[in-house]
């Protein structure tokens, strides 16, 4: 290597220093490394997670009420902590050790639950297949590992996307284009471990044992590691910019400092740095933009104020800084829109899975039964179609058609995604329809599966899993270039809370619907029997509400101002 290579603390270098080494590292050459730990990652996690519920029940001996809540509080968790590792990844480690850090902490928490699965002493004592006494000390063995796996996911969620798109060069054409490539392979790597968990390791949970149930997830997740580092000398990596947190506070504060003093209408006249590199470390700067105006007080040099190097950061902000904060703030009502898909995506592992326990669940003459729960796999298998085609079939033409180098722009592809999740609902609305129709005409209200296969079910997980494509992909890349380059792991994490709000609009929608529907004696839409019910009123409630926030999407989306950088990153 060249004298002028700069070596990052990990190893690897940063091109940067030195162009003749951009040829060298990044691009698609370092992708099968964090794509394969993003594949094991999510393997372990779906192959651990999805059948959770039952080891509380049936294990650990909880009532399905308390399981059920257990779950969920952990589920939760899982969806909190990314705002950790984001902090921390954004803020001073940096993303290359964040995402080791934590996913070894991931790796110790899948081993310790696995021994307090497998190994006497900490494992519950069962006897017989049912009949299972887990000691106080049993559960905290089990809870201890959850936690440390929910800690270790958060470092790895909000920040392996982001290191992907990393090691694409915006200011290369052809690499920007890869980079746009890369968000869809991604996802699709997503799909493929989760394929697998919800196939082959609820089956091995059920039938052979949570030893190997939980094991196997464990050697997973070994392997995600054992990937990660074995790319560490391909990566490109982009430094820590301090805390985005304290420049947050910073442009407030200054502009409550100055809410008396006028913005000058000549932009040149705000504060910035001379240099090449903005004053937060690794970052563009960015261009002056005209809305929040209110936050430009914090550039506006006033009389007592000092530049250069003595600067009051607490007094006087820099241009890039105040763009930063605002570039924050306008994806706020992006993100908002968000909510309402991720309700009509958390469907799956509800209402549908109640609807699908009404139906016929055989499969032929045989004695074989269908889980509900796992037709999510159509799902799965929709997203492992779809990004394909989308990438290489939908992209092509679309570019031919708009003249955009992605085909189609960030949000036309999240509009997309809004507009085809609406068919879901009403998919399933329409099949509660008929079936509601034939247990009236049959008097099947007793019944506890009626004569209609849970196989026309599968339209409304495809579509959701086409939507899937469209939104969460599109989501993931909007997030991470609109992201201020200090921010991306943040906006990542920020992204990552629609799934956790839109939980528990689904949860709110419910008790409200419950509650009114209930009046006067009625069984409500979502009764025990749900013969009795109308569970394709909440589906054309939720297809309303999608309607409506895709309305709104396209109004935030005509009003959006893309971010405006300056230069590149160094």
């Amino acid at each position: 290597m060249a004298e002028d290579d700069i070596y990052t603390k990990d190893g690897t270098v940063d091109y940067r220093g030195n162009p003749a080494n951009k040829k060298e590292t990044g691009t698609w050459r370092a992708c099968p490394f964090i794509l394969g730990n993003e594949c094991c990652e999510r393997l372990a996690y779906y192959g651990m997670s999805t059948n959770l519920v039952l080891y509380f029940k049936n294990r650990l001996n909880q009532h399905s009420a308390t399981a059920s809540k257990n779950v969920s509080n952990w589920s939760g968790t899982c969806y909190i902590t990314p705002l950790i590792g984001a902090f921390l990844a954004d803020s001073y480690l940096g993303r290359y050790w964040t995402i080791a850090v934590f996913s070894i902490i991931y790796a110790i928490g899948m081993t310790l639950l696995t021994l307090s699965a497998s190994v006497p002493g900490m494992k519950p004592t069962c006897h017989g297949a049912e009949e299972c006494h887990a000691t106080t000390l049993d559960s905290a063995i089990c809870f201890l590992a959850l936690y440390l796996i929910a800690l270790g996911t958060g470092g790895i969620k909000p920040c392996v996307s982001s290191y992907g798109a990393d090691q694409f060069d915006d200011t290369d054409p052809v690499e920007k284009e890869h980079k746009s490539s890369f968000f869809n392979w991604f996802y699709f790597s997503i799909n493929i471990g989760a394929l697998i968990a919800s196939s082959l390791l609820v089956w091995i949970q059920d039938n052979v044992g949570w030893g190997w149930g939980f094991g196997i997830p464990a050697v997973t997740m070994a392997i995600a590691v054992v990937s990660f580092f074995s790319g560490t000398r391909l990566y490109r990596n982009q430094k820590a910019g301090g805390s985005a947190l304290t420049r947050i506070c910073q442009v407030v504060t200054a502009s409550i400092r100055k809410h008396r003093v006028e913005v000058p209408s000549d932009k040149s006249l705000l504060y910035e740095i001379n240099e090449g590199e903005s004053v937060i470390k690794g970052s563009r700067k960015l261009d002056h933009t005209n809305e929040l105006r209110c936050l430009d007080k914090a550039a506006v040099i006033g009389e007592s104020d000092k530049v250069g190097a003595s600067a009051n950061p607490w007094r006087l902000c820099t241009v890039t800084q105040v763009e930063e904060l605002k570039s924050i703030l306008r994806l706020l009502p992006v993100w908002a829109t968000g909510i309402i898909f991720s309700t009509v995506y958390g469907q799956m592992s509800t209402l549908f899975v109640l609807q699908g326990q009404t139906m016929n669940t055989h499969v032929g003459n045989s004695g074989f039964k269908i889980p509900p729960a796992s037709l999510s796999i159509f799902d799965t298998l929709s997203v492992i179609f779809w990004v394909p085609v989308y990438d290489r079939i939908i992209v092509p033409v679309a570019r031919k058609l708009t003249g955009h180098q992605n085909g189609l722009t960030q949000l036309q592809r999240m509009g997309v995604g809004l507009f085809i999740s609406i068919f879901s609902m009403v998919a399933a609305a329409i099949l509660e329809l008929i079936r509601l129709k034939m247990v009236r005409r049959h008097n099947y209200y007793e019944l506890e599966e009626i004569p209609m296969t849970i196989f026309w079910q599968v339209p409304q997980y495809f579509v959701i899993g086409c939507a899937e494509v469209f939104y969460f992909i599109g989501q993931l890349e909007f997030f991470y270039e609109q992201a201020p380059d200090a921010m991306r792991s943040f906006c990542s994490a920020l992204s990552l809370l629609t799934v956790a709000f839109g939980q528990y609009l689904s949860s709110l929608l419910v008790t409200i619907v419950t509650k009114i529907s209930t009046k006067n004696g009625s069984p409500g839409w979502i009764p025990d029997n749900l013969n009795f019910g109308h569970i394709d009123y909440f589906y054309w409630l939720l297809a309303l509400l999608s309607l409506l926030n895709l309305i709104a999407f396209l109004i935030v989306s005509m009003f959006y101002t893309y971010k405006r950088p300056l230069g590149t990153l160094r």
